[in-house]
């Protein structure tokens, strides 16, 4: 809840863009599948209140939920920011999340923004924008959030879109504070949403015919540490009750610590069928001395340890993971041992940042900076380990039986699909063979391939008789 309205100048006047009903938006959300969650819970506000979603690009109301994980992601949106004042004349601008939370002035700063909202706020924003319509609060205003007070109550959605995924958030907020990070100042302690209504979530997801569900959070490792008594394994017990759950779908988890994957937890994953047999860790690097100046939890050997037990229960288990080359002090031997990881932990999927220095972390006062250059230079070999990798573990996929989710995917070759595997490879499959191929469709496919040309890296296959 806001806390306090304040204008930073004075801004467009006269402008009625017909906040309080009817009307168009749109939403650019930028960052985590989090945001991506916020974004559809805004958007089912403003349906409620008569608007509709700008079908020619052109709206009434622009919002642009930022994110600030690197110094890359402030300037996209900045620049996403001043693309939709641009586009979009005589509109109101608001710009919401990380990067508006911890750099709210520089937003609304911007020429054309009329609001400034933080992470706790979102739900407000068609409020305030009702208020900014009544002249209660003025073009350029800043809502500052009250971080010390409680977290508001989550908002049910009545469904993801048309997408075939929804997004399921379970938590909010870091409790960490990792050197190089700005998001736990951004998100607030760590926050879990109560099981049941979760569960209730995921069951009005299910019958709108979303078949796959993503559970998401800041730190979904730390699931239920926050619910009284705290202890761990409420994650295990989570995926247990939501995999119970009556219909046709399969549950896939977003980024997890290694620390966080305990025993109970390996062997949920292994005794659940429907949980996908694919995560995406967040790793950062693979040497010891950089994850403690990181102030991560995990250690080099907790890591190979923690993937070695999860391989084990569950072989054709395909990972991903965040890493971040190039942290202060981070020495050559340091950084080949991140890179060795990539390849002997086979990581298919890296995700990569070349580290650039947040003002206010702990990292960006070392001394020992490495060149930017530097950084460049390991981020691409880290990609091209990662390019290999995948495909060698998209050659054990040749001759499978899979079946896959078929997925809206725009530039595809007519008479083609587009669809996701369990282990989260991309399936490109002819439509034409049997029934027809609609998103959110199951599908039977045998892998014959693997293609790098018509939609990106992915496996080529055919309908299995």
């Amino acid at each position: 809840m806001e806390k306090v309205l304040r204008s930073t100048s004075a801004r467009r006047s006269g402008i009625s863009s017909g906040a309080h009903s009817g009307g168009t938006f749109s939403i650019a959300t930028l960052g985590c599948k989090v945001n991506a969650f916020e974004s559809e819970q805004l958007a089912q506000q403003f349906r409620a209140r008569g608007r509709r979603a700008a079908a020619d690009g052109r709206a009434d109301v622009c919002v642009i939920n930022t994110c600030s994980v690197t110094a890359e992601a402030d300037r996209q949106a900045r620049q996403l920011v001043r693309r939709a004042v641009r586009q979009n004349p005589g509109a109101r601008v608001v710009v919401t999340g990380c990067y508006a939370h911890l750099a709210p002035r520089e937003c609304a700063e911007i020429p054309g923004v009329d609001l400034v909202v933080g992470n706790r706020g979102k739900a407000n924003i068609p409020r305030l924008l009702e208020q900014l319509e009544e002249g209660g609060i003025s073009p350029g205003a800043i809502a500052e959030d009250d971080d010390a007070a409680p977290p508001p109550a989550p908002q049910t959605l009545g469904g993801f879109g048309s997408r075939a995924r929804a997004y399921l958030q379970i938590q909010q907020g870091c409790d960490r504070g990792c050197t190089f990070c700005v998001i736990h100042k951004a998100r607030g302690p760590s926050y879990s949403f109560p099981a049941k209504l979760v569960r209730e979530q995921a069951e009005r997801l299910i019958r709108r015919g979303h078949r796959e569900l993503v559970l998401c959070g800041v730190d979904i490792g730390a699931y239920g540490e926050d619910f009284a008594g705290g202890g761990r394994d409420h994650l295990a017990e989570l995926l247990k009750q939501l995999a119970a759950l009556d219909g046709d779908f399969r549950l896939r988890i977003s980024s997890i610590d290694p620390a966080h994957l305990s025993d109970r937890l390996v062997q949920t994953l292994a005794a659940e069928p429907r949980i996908c047999p694919q995560l995406h860790l967040s790793l950062q690097s693979a040497n010891t001395l950089i994850l403690k100046r990181m102030k991560r939890r995990a250690t080099r050997e907790m890591v190979y340890a923690r993937v070695a037990k999860l391989r084990e229960a569950l072989p054709e288990l395909v990972l991903g993971a965040d890493i971040l080359v190039g942290f202060p002090t981070e020495s050559d031997a340091h950084f080949r041992q991140t890179l060795d990881a990539v390849g002997e932990l086979e990581i298919a999927y890296p995700h990569v940042f070349a580290y650039s220095p947040r003002a206010g972390t702990p990292a960006a006062r070392i001394p020992a900076q490495v060149p930017a250059p530097e950084r460049k230079r390991r981020a691409a070999l880290v990609r091209a380990r990662g390019r290999a990798v995948w495909r060698a573990v998209a050659a054990r996929q040749l001759g499978a039986r899979l079946r896959v989710l078929v997925e809206s995917r725009a530039r595809l070759p007519a008479g083609f699909a587009y669809a996701r595997a369990a282990n989260y490879f991309p399936v490109v499959f002819p439509s034409a063979q049997g029934p027809a191929a609609r998103s959110g469709d199951w599908a039977e496919v045998v892998v014959r391939a693997i293609d790098a040309g018509t939609a990106g890296d992915a496996l080529l296959a055919r309908r299995a008789v």
